[in-house]
């Protein structure tokens, strides 16, 4: 896997990438009427499917995701690619304030990691 994420970061595709705790490590809070309602602590043993880790790629398409994931040395695992929202997703929903407030926070979140 070391491999793969070495060549995922040469071609400019990883962003990021981090592997999560087991679910024992977490806690989950539920809603209910826009306040936290219930706390349960880990493990979750109901829960059939946990993320384990993920990546943050920059490609064009989730197509080219798939190309690169076909590449990954996998062997019985199952990965779910996912898009995130641009903002065209938004339409008009997306005004100029929201747009700047997006873009300072964004700024703020690269300075205080350093990476910026």
């Amino acid at each position: 896997m070391g491999k793969f994420n070495e060549e995922l970061v040469k071609a400019g595709v990883m962003l990021d990438a981090a592997g999560l705790r087991a679910s024992s490590n977490g806690k989950r809070v539920k809603f209910s009427g826009g306040k936290a309602a219930l706390l349960t602590d880990g493990p979750f043993m109901e829960t059939k499917e946990l993320i384990a880790g993920y990546w943050v790629w920059k490609v064009k398409s989730v197509d080219e995701a798939v190309e690169w994931l076909k590449r990954a040395p996998f062997r019985d695992e199952e990965v779910e690619i996912r898009p995130f929202f641009e903002p065209e997703d938004f339409g008009e929903n997306l005004t100029l304030e929201l747009h700047e407030q997006q873009e300072r926070m964004r700024e703020e979140m690269l300075r205080q990691s350093g990476r910026h």
